[in-house]
């Protein structure tokens, strides 16, 4: 193939393998990323077949690790940690010393070098935040006092690992630079990046913070979708890039405070759909090159080594988390929770074992046995959380499945007749006000926690989560509602959820919004009772106020006849 091709060859083919192997990781119930790595593992070279260009991956990683950060720093939020700080914050820490002391003395037992026995073990100590959010919103345990601590957990290990993420890079170098360097020369080192780490940091804060945000929103008030788009990008990208250049800190770290200070911004919301697209497909590549780089003869060749890794990960984490929940005398279902949660690695472990790899401290095979153990652990977590739910039902028989704290969260018992809307974005909120004012008994689903507050406050019943999920749909009440109303933009997301709803109460009426013939379609085709067509419902609309005005108003007053003269 001819050279100039080998960049398309590595876009088509990893993308179209991800996919398939993706969807197949979904049927069985499993994480995407499994699907996404196995894919990287078959375009790579330790597999016959397709190869896709070497040289390529790491960079097209590196950007796919700048827009993982990007979206880490966006969805960031002090809030979830702050409310459960004195857990989380102390349990982290220890949970993160604990399992990397024993990751480090297993890599000095094989003889590795002790800076790449550290990278390793702290590669084996962070939990996926994906994984461990998908499973906590199937089983609604967002909005519970374990779901809170669980996210917090996982928030102070995100911010553990952005650390060590910039501070690696600094004592490689120390470590580099002569074979007499000692303690002094590292803590200059790292004093030195600290150093740089501050001066970056306290320049976003005084300048960034002004100058981000009004950029922002002075390209939203130009109206173009695309240049709005390639402009959160850019400040993606280019705070990232100049991070590294002009502050010498990590990509990861610039990328990271971007996200954090478009967060602050009314436009957060926008921005972060906005740059979804891009962020999960250059995301799906960063775990297609990862998998590009695993040797799967490890299983063979060293399956001891292999499975005394997993047994870290998994009972490693989940011993030190079950034990710090219940010193600090939570419940056992709390520390059983927090446990299983642990008990897996995902992408800020590949990010940090890639960063080893580059850097020459971490070994090929300590590269290979991190991402056999994320592998094997992100596949036997869905398990874990099964066990833990058939537990409960034993412990707790006939209770409920979760506490929720919030207010506004539950649908109550004796509701019934209501109406559920589906999606509080700009669609979904005036209508839920509409129908609020009118009386309508309303059920809100939403996912995005910032939104969910919103409805909550305005006193709104809302289930937090994507409706698509079928503990989520259920747990609105669909048996008993008389109306469902589809306010997302997604049509064909908005069908498999009105085929569900259906299917769940056969009498439910179902209206939702669609943006084309094609989508009303579709949605029609799902079950929908009536598909709202925007952009024609807003030009009849604008037609009827054209007509309302002069000259095509008509006279208000008609000539009135003569009154009849009596006699």
């Amino acid at each position: 193939m001819p050279h100039h091709t080998s960049l398309i060859a590595l876009l088509c083919v990893g993308f179209v393998v991800a996919f398939a192997l993706g969807m197949l990781a979904q049927r069985l119930r499993l994480s995407p990323l499994v699907g996404y790595l196995l894919a990287g593992v078959i375009v790579g070279p330790f597999t016959p077949g397709f190869v896709a260009d070497q040289t390529l991956a790491p960079q097209l990683a590196e950007v796919g690790v700048i827009l993982l950060m990007f979206g880490v720093g966006l969805h960031f939020s002090l809030r979830d940690l702050l409310d459960v700080k004195n857990i989380a914050v102390p349990g982290a820490l220890l949970q993160i010393a604990f399992v990397t002391s024993i990751g480090a003395g297993f890599g000095l037992l094989l003889g590795w070098a002790p800076i790449g026995a550290v990278v390793f073990g702290l590669a084996l100590s962070v939990a996926s935040t994906v994984v461990v959010m998908r499973a906590l919103e199937e089983r609604r345990l967002l909005d519970t006092r374990r779901g809170r601590i669980a996210i917090g957990w996982l928030v102070v290990e995100d911010l553990a690992m952005v650390l060590a993420l910039v501070l690696l890079p600094a004592i490689t170098a120390a470590l580099g630079a002569g074979e007499h360097v000692g303690a002094a020369g590292v803590l200059g080192a790292l004093a030195w990046t600290l150093l740089k780490v501050a001066a970056f940091v306290a320049f976003m804060l005084v300048v960034g913070r002004r100058v981000i945000p009004r950029l922002l929103e002075h390209v939203a008030g130009l109206g173009s979708r695309e240049l709005f788009t390639l402009c959160v990008l850019a400040i993606a990208l280019g705070v990232a890039f100049g991070a590294a250049a002009l502050f010498d800190v990590s990509f990861a770290l610039g990328a990271f405070f971007a996200g954090m200070l478009l967060n602050e911004s009314e436009l957060s919301h926008k921005a972060a759909a906005d740059s979804l697209p891009m962020r999960d497909a250059f995301a799906v590549l960063f775990f297609v090159s990862v998998g590009m780089l695993f040797n799967p003869s490890i299983l063979v060749d060293h399956p001891l080594l292999v499975v005394a890794t997993v047994a870290i990960i998994v009972f490693g984490n989940a011993l030190i988390g079950f034990t710090v929940v219940r010193l600090f005398r939570l419940p056992q279902l709390t520390a059983l929770t927090i446990a299983a949660s642990l008990s897996q690695i995902g992408e800020f472990s590949f990010i940090l074992a890639g960063l080893g790899l580059s850097q020459k401290v971490l070994p090929q095979q300590g590269h290979d046995l991190i991402l056999a153990g994320a592998l094997l652990s992100i596949i036997a977590n869905p398990l874990l959380f099964a066990w833990l739910d058939r537990w409960q039902k034993r412990q707790q028989p006939g209770a409920a499945v979760t506490q929720v704290l919030a207010e506004n969260s539950e649908v109550p018992e004796h509701m019934g007749g209501h109406a559920i809307v589906v999606g509080y974005g700009r669609v979904g909120r005036e209508l839920s006000r509409l129908l609020q004012d009118r009386g309508v008994p309303l059920v809100l689903v939403e996912s995005d926690p910032d939104r969910v507050e919103q409805a909550r406050k305005a006193g709104l019943v809302t289930v937090r989560g994507n409706a698509a999920s079928e503990a989520i749909l259920e747990a609105t009440r669909p048996d008993t509602a008389q109306l469902a109303i589809l306010a997302i933009p997604q049509a064909l997301e908005a069908g498999e959820i009105i085929a569900r709803f259906k299917s769940i109460n056969p009498a439910i009426s179902v209206l939702a919004r669609a943006h084309s013939e094609a989508e009303v379609k579709h949605l029609l085709d799902h079950g929908a009772d009536a598909a709202v067509l925007a952009e024609r419902e807003l030009a009849y609309s604008l037609a009827d106020m054209v007509m309302a005005m002069p000259p095509y108003r008509p006279a208000r007053v008609e000539a009135m006849p003569a009154p009849a003269s009596s006699r």
